[in-house]
């Protein structure tokens, strides 16, 4: 994906959309004036359009697409967690959307040329040592609850995986493999989107610091612990070629390559439906597990267009079982054969060799040895195209200006035409350097090949040649008299990676990163270390250009097609986390630090080329492309707004103050050139032609009172959204206090804007330093803005001309400078405030059939009971009597107490203080607290414990206890409050749920004629949908449990009358369900029920004997009765059970009452 490729600049910002009536690109050159200047971003939407032009010859263009954790491929929101707590593991930037759907959103907004993804997946190594080294998906944790899908890979659950390591903050170094779930929606994702998929299988190497593994790049292996977290491409042998008691070219070297590659057959994994887990050895963790699964399950998901079987595994593929036999090299030939007969022909395959790998293999032990190794997989029938990761160095630039590359008059490291000048030529094409020694020296060895005169073996540029010419191997350094089985130009060569850090002088080695967590951590050669985006766009730029032009990549005489098939060339790399909450989140991400000087296109693709916006500028002010010239120009433009009626003019000199760059007319072109370029001639007094009147020379120094002692910029900050931020650069000692304020409306990294103004203010004090001289006609080709070095009185004093006046000779106009104030580091980074997206997980949900509670609620309606952190506002309630058509019942806002029992709880007594049992409960969020026994009678402190399924007992309690956090202890308990002491259980387990009984709990507006009926339940924040991730699913059906009557009470024992055996009326005390019945006043409960009935069950164990009906609170139990019951009528000494309800008209028996009457 070529970053000079933007759309309408997204730096996270979704707050600010485009009205409807917002042109599109191809609308744009049409406004006039007026209209672009009522657009308030207005710039950010033409760049595209200027760059699509330009670029118009290119077809397409791909990226690399990584991740970060192990759910971060998936399409829809994962949280992890529960009870009513979740937390987004990818819902970062919007709470509704994946951060892979935002990340694909963006990159397509912002390259919509991008027609190619390369989706990345990795697995764990975890040796050096090939013959050890197993390959794992790993997680970041072993134990987390994730809904609504868990993670899973090959099979492998979460608790069983592979734990990646941790640093001394006990956080995770790497975010685990991605679930196999999250990966195939994102293969689907991509295609639906029209996106061609190519898979790239990963390995990263969890090689903790401190570890003791044996280094197999030590004399016998004897050196103990290996580079911490390595790179995957320094897996060999043991001990490794050139060391003492090496197994290299040896069989022991294929034995150790084999164990790497283990036993995987396409027939060792079960695929079912969307699900491919392994049937093998549990013990085989090889290279051909992996790569087959992903085959697999690439196949599962709908296939993909292209499949790698590796990358970079130099180390791997150049060891040595015999004299010129490789057994890795036929070990992937084995395993893409089996690749393909999993993915079939409509998927091309290809290996991903590191650039310094893919043209040969000459080992460094003197034997002259030149073998082209991998040379029988590139010809192998089943691989479709050449593979490079292209890191190649496009540079060698240093301190000062007297470097070699500065001598020889290149401008800046940024010139394109100095970058293009070293991607066929310059180091690792034209010459070397022999030592680090000869490095710092500059001093170069040429790349020759004596009488063979095919230098282009040993040069890892030469793509051309290497492509075009057939192969011969030299065993000995004597070239074979057979070729390789390479056929000239018969595949096309695809960069499977290309790319650069964000760093200062990154081009001179674009291969290595920063990340000082591993032994791999470096800066490039000469870099100073700091921040610069625009040597990453500038590498970008020239390499895209430059095989995009003909003229540099050949046609193919076998398939037809370009030698570099650019469409399939991917820029390393664009994040699926999407920016700028990467890397903003540092406590989500903990790689976020290394974004900066990073490979990251993400935060930065977003910007477009100054030399392209100039160039447009100039276009809509009607001057003639033809006549426009910016290749004098570089530097990005994250965002720029017009936000008035002004000329191209006044824009394009905004630009050239912010960036200094100057604009010439010279041989009938405007000329664009930055500041800061090295002089070009040298002028003495000699040269000078005198004036009629005045001095030959005139030198003005203004005085420091006239300069400001500081500037001030005013800027928007590109990371965040778009706030604004003030940068400032000062003098120290110098006599003046005059502080000097612009702003500036465009979009600039804090750090970046800094620079800038600090090159500003050191342009302001040098340019201060003023001549004027006139030189004869013979220097005509001296044009404003070129540098000359003034000699006078000894010094060499370095001028930009600034303005040239032609009559009988030239008059010259020049300012100071110092090309030092143009290579300036950049400010302190500025942490943003960026906050995350506030996400809603599905609450803990609880249904509830209760007594009536309060008088303002219907006794037959339920209760509901919800907790959920963030809370989201109000709940909805959906119900359906089928599992679709649901309709909203009703919505609530309260978050409820809810909670489980810590331990048993035992039965106890009722209607009296319970005194000696404890209810231990933990509240997931709320307090208790301790009340008057006045305020307890008043019904304070009420909970529902669930004894068993939808049954509970209401409990008081008097004393609460805080016993750790979120942890009570509740004593001087009131029992089976309400009705409820039937629900008492003996005992409650541990893990029962707690509802604490207050204002919180939400009435269902149920009707009675509800009552009984099985309805599905859907509950979830009501601002979503109902079919939401974050609704609950429940069944439940309520049974009024509010009108159900509550037991009777005082049974009268007969034995407290006399009586002889006979008739027997048993009595009992009616209680009341109604709230008011709770009166010590009243002489009797008030009846709520329609009618007064009762039943009362005569009982011999368990078996009903008979059942007697009452409409007072007495039943008879007559002489006969008894004797067909018992034989006889019961006397003294006999035992009767008995079960009594009162009866409701609605829902029948009431809560029931069981007694033993004693004669």
């Amino acid at each position: 994906m070529p970053a000079f490729q933007s759309f309408f600049t997204d730096h996270g910002d979704h707050f600010m959309p485009f009205p409807e009536n917002t042109p599109t690109p191809d609308d744009l050159p049409f406004l006039s004036a007026a209209e672009i200047a009522a657009l308030p971003v207005e710039l950010l939407a033409i760049l595209q359009r200027e760059i699509d032009e330009r670029l118009k010859r290119d077809k397409a263009a791909k990226t690399r697409l990584n991740a970060g954790l192990a759910v971060r491929y998936a399409t829809q929101g994962i949280r992890k967690g529960g009870s009513g707590s979740q937390t987004p593991e990818n819902l970062n930037a919007l709470t509704d959307t994946a951060d892979m759907v935002v990340a694909l959103d963006r990159l397509q907004a912002m390259a919509p040329k991008v027609e190619s993804v390369s989706l990345v997946v990795a697995w764990f190594g975890d040796d050096l040592r090939a013959g050890n080294c197993k390959v794992r998906p790993g997680v970041e944790v072993t134990a987390k609850t994730t809904t609504p899908s868990a993670w899973s890979v090959n099979g492998v659950s979460r608790a069983n995986a592979f734990l990646v390591s941790r640093d001394d903050q006990d956080r995770p170094v790497y975010g685990g493999t991605p679930a196999d779930f999250a990966v195939m929606q994102a293969i689907r994702e991509m295609k639906a989107r029209g996106l061609r998929v190519t898979f790239y299988p990963f390995i990263l190497m969890d090689v903790p610091p401190g570890n003791s593994l044996p280094n197999p790049y030590s004399d016998d292996t004897a050196g103990t612990g290996q580079p911490a977290f390595p790179w995957r491409g320094r897996i060999t042998c043991s001990p490794a070629a050139g060391y003492a008691g090496t197994v290299d070219k040896t069989a022991t070297a294929a034995s150790q390559v084999a164990a790497l590659f283990g036993a995987a057959t396409p027939a060792s994994f079960n695929v079912s439906g969307q699900s491919v887990s392994w049937t093998g050895a549990s013990g085989d963790w090889g290279l051909r597990r992996m790569v087959l699964h992903y085959a697999h399950l690439c196949a599962a998901a709908g296939g993909v267009d292209a499949f790698l079987i590796g990358t970079e595994m130099p180390g791997l593929t150049t060891i040595r079982s015999g004299a010129s036999t490789y057994p890795a090299v036929q070990a992937y030939r084995d395993l893409l054969a089996d690749v393909r007969s999993i993915l079939g022909s409509g998927t091309r395959i290809g290996y991903a060799a590191d650039w310094s790998e893919y043209f040969g293999h000459q080992p460094g032990d003197g034997s002259g040895d030149v073998f082209l190794h991998l040379d029988p997989l590139w010809a192998d029938p089943e691989i479709d195209f050449i593979g490079i990761d292209n890191y190649t160095p496009l540079s060698d630039w240093r301190d000062g200006f007297e470097h070699a590359d500065a001598a020889e008059g290149w401008p800046a490291i940024y010139d394109r035409a100095y970058l293009q000048a070293n991607i066929e030529g310059g180091e690792g094409f034209d010459w070397f350097y022999a030592s680090a020694a000869d490095r710092t020296a500059q001093v170069r060895t040429a790349i020759t090949d004596g009488a063979a005169a095919k230098p282009w073996v040993f040069r890892y540029k030469d793509l051309r040649a290497w492509w075009t010419n057939a192969h011969y191997d030299r065993p000995g350094g004597v070239e074979s008299g057979t070729p390789t089985a390479w056929v000239p130009e018969s595949k096309p060569i695809w960069f499977t990676e290309l790319g650069c850090p964000a760093i200062d002088r990154g081009t001179n080695q674009p291969n290595v990163f920063f990340d000082p967590k591993s032994s791999e951590s470096f800066t490039p050669h000469f870099s100073r270390g700091w921040r610069d985006d625009a040597i990453q766009r500038a590498y970008l730029e020239a390499t895209y250009l430059w095989w995009g032009e003909a003229a540099n990549n050949p046609v193919s005489s076998v398939y037809g097609g370009r030698m570099v098939h650019v469409p399939e060339c991917a820029a390393w790399t664009w994040d699926a986390r999407p920016y700028p909450f990467f890397p903003a989140l540092t406590d989500v991400w903990t790689d976020g630090a290394n974004w900066r000087l990073g490979h990251w296109l993400t935060g930065r693709l977003g910007a477009v080329s100054l030399a392209a916006l100039v160039r447009h500028l100039c276009v809509r002010a009607g001057m003639p492309e033809a006549r426009i010239d910016v290749t004098g120009l570089w530097g990005a433009v994250e965002g720029y707004a017009i936000g008035a009626l002004e000329s191209p003019r006044a824009s394009i000199t905004t630009l050239s103050r912010h960036f200094g760059f100057d604009a010439v007319e010279t041989e009938g072109m405007i000329r664009f050139v930055m500041r800061g370029r090295t002089s070009i001639t040298g002028i003495a007094h000699d040269d000078l032609v005198a004036a009629r009147e005045g001095d030959l020379l005139e030198l003005t120094r203004a005085q420091e009172t006239e300069l400001p002692q500081a500037l001030k910029w005013q800027v928007a900050r590109a990371d965040e959204d778009y706030d604004a931020a003030l940068v400032e650069a000062r003098r120290i000692t110098v006599d003046t206090t005059r502080i000097a304020s612009e702003s500036f409306p465009m979009a600039v990294p804090p750090e970046e804007a800094e620079r800038r103004c600090r090159r500003a203010l050191m342009e302001a004090w040098t340019g201060r330093e003023t001549a004027a001289f006139r030189l004869p006609p013979s220097r005509l080709a001296l044009d404003p803005a070129d540098v000359v070095t003034l000699i006078h009185d000894g010094r060499h004093i370095p001028l930009r001309l600034v303005s040239i006046a032609d009559a009988e000779a030239r008059g010259i106009e020049a300012v100071r400078q110092d090309r030092a104030a143009h290579d300036l580091p950049p400010g302190a980074p500025r942490p943003s405030s960026l906050s995350k997206a506030v996400v809603f997980g599905a609450p803990e949900l609880v249904l509830l059939d209760l007594p009536q509670l309060t008088e303002d609620q219907p006794a037959h309606r339920p209760f509901v009971a919800a907790h959920a952190v963030p809370w989201p506002g109000e709940m909805a309630v959906f119900r359906s009597p089928s599992t679709d058509g649901f309709e909203l019942l009703t919505t609530f806002g309260g978050r409820a107490r809810i909670g489980t029992l810590v331990s048993d709880f035992f039965a106890g007594p009722t209607s009296r203080f319970d005194l000696g049992n404890a209810l231990v409960v933990d509240l997931l969020t709320g307090t208790l607290e301790s009340v008057t026994e006045l305020t307890l009678f008043g019904g304070a402190n009420a909970l529902a414990i669930e004894s068993a399924s939808g049954v509970w007992e209401v409990v008081q309690a008097g004393v609460a206890e805080l016993v750790a956090p979120g942890r009570y202890r509740l004593t001087r308990l009131l029992r089976g409050q309400r009705g409820t002491e039937a629900a008492m259980a003996n005992p409650a387990p541990a893990g029962a749920r707690v509802v604490v009984l207050d204002d919180a709990l939400a009435s269902l507006p149920i009707a009675e004629a509800d009552l009984g009926l099985p309805w599905n339940w859907r509950i979830g924040p009501a601002s979503r949908s109902v079919s939401d991730e974050t609704y609950v699913a429940q069944a439940f059906t309520p049974v009024g449990v509010g009108l159900r009557p509550f037991s009777v009470a005082h049974v009268e024992q007969p034995w407290r009358r006399p009586r002889t055996p006979g008739d027997l009326t048993t009595r009992w005390t009616r209680r009341s369900r109604a709230l008011a019945a709770d009166s010590w006043g009243a002489v009797e409960v008030s009846l709520a029920e329609e009618l007064e009935a009762y039943e009362v069950e005569i009982l011999d164990g368990a078996t009903v004997k008979r059942v007697l009906t009452a409409s007072t609170t007495s039943a008879i139990y007559t002489a006969a009765q008894q004797t067909a019951d018992w034989g006889a009528p019961l006397a003294p000494g006999d035992t009767l059970t008995i079960r009594i309800y009162q009866l409701s008209a609605l829902i029948g028996r009431g809560a029931a009452k069981t007694a033993t009457l004693t004669f």
